[in-house]
Order: structure tokens, then C-alpha cells, then sequence
């Protein structure tokens, strides 16, 4: 809890909104929706500019429980502490949707071309921002 609570920090820091740990489907709570719960919720609400975080220190093969956290989500994004996940597993990961979030003194530990797909914590936040302002210049547009 203790890594969710800073991550928290980080976004409520940054002016990101979020929720943290409610349901989306079933019984899943996944740790964290970008933009928001209700704008998951939201039938009309693209879900393009939904944004799915899970946080994991070690994947081993947990990363899986995190694909059916949010169904109208097809891209989950999976920040882990773990270095020098194998090739095997980040391509598994890759083809399943996932996207690994790594931060940045770990991606030495990954091969060159593994580096490709991983997203920095920063890189994370960037894509974030970039679909809450996408989101913002959207209803202006339409108000």
C-alpha cells in the first residue's frame, strides 16, 4: 500500500485526476483509472482517453490478473519494480496488452530492444496529462 500511497502523491502533485482501487467489472479494482471511476462508467466517455495502472513490485506471472481489470480498457499499463524481466515474458506481456511502466534506472537492466516498448514513470504521466488534455480541449470544444 505503501508504493500506491506515493504514487497517489505523484499525480494528486502533478494535477492528475484519478481513482484509486474501485470496482470496474465483476469484482476487479484495478489500483488506479485515469481519468476517473465515473468517467469509466460513462458509456459515451471514449475510452480511448481511459488510462488503467496497475502496480506490482515483482510480475512473475501476476501480471496476468491484471487483463480482465477493465474491460473497456484495452491496453493495461503495469508499473513494476522488478529489473531484467525476460524477452520471453515483456513479449508475452506486449501481446496480451500490457505496457510495462519501469522506472528509468531499471531500463539498463532490460535488453536494447526490449527498452522499445517500456515507458518511464515520467513517459507514464506524459501520456496521461496528454488524454486529461485531450479530454478538456474536447469539452471546450463541444461547450
Amino acid at each position: 500500500a505503501g508504493r500506491l500511497q506515493e504514487l497517489e502523491a505523484i499525480f494528486l502533485g502533478l494535477g492528475i485526476q484519478f481513482s484509486r482501487t474501485k470496482v470496474t467489472e465483476r469484482t476487479s479494482r484495478p489500483d488506479f483509472i485515469f481519468p476517473g471511476i465515473d468517467h469509466y462508467r460513462n458509456p459515451s466517455y471514449p475510452p480511448d482517453l481511459l488510462t488503467m495502472l496497475a502496480a506490482k513490485s515483482t510480475c512473475k506471472d501476476r501480471w496476468r490478473q491484471i487483463i480482465p481489470e477493465a474491460d473497456r480498457i484495452e491496453r493495461k499499463h503495469l508499473l513494476t519494480l522488478e529489473p531484467a524481466i525476460s524477452e520471453n515474458q515483456t513479449t508475452e506481456m506486449q501481446d496480451a496488452g500490457v505496457s510495462l511502466v519501469v522506472p528509468d534506472a531499471l531500463h539498463v537492466t532490460y535488453t536494447f530492444s526490449q527498452r522499445f516498448s517500456l515507458l518511464t514513470l515520467r513517459q507514464f504521466v506524459g501520456l496521461v496529462k496528454a488524454r486529461q488534455d485531450a479530454h478538456h480541449a474536447r469539452d471546450k470544444h463541444l461547450g
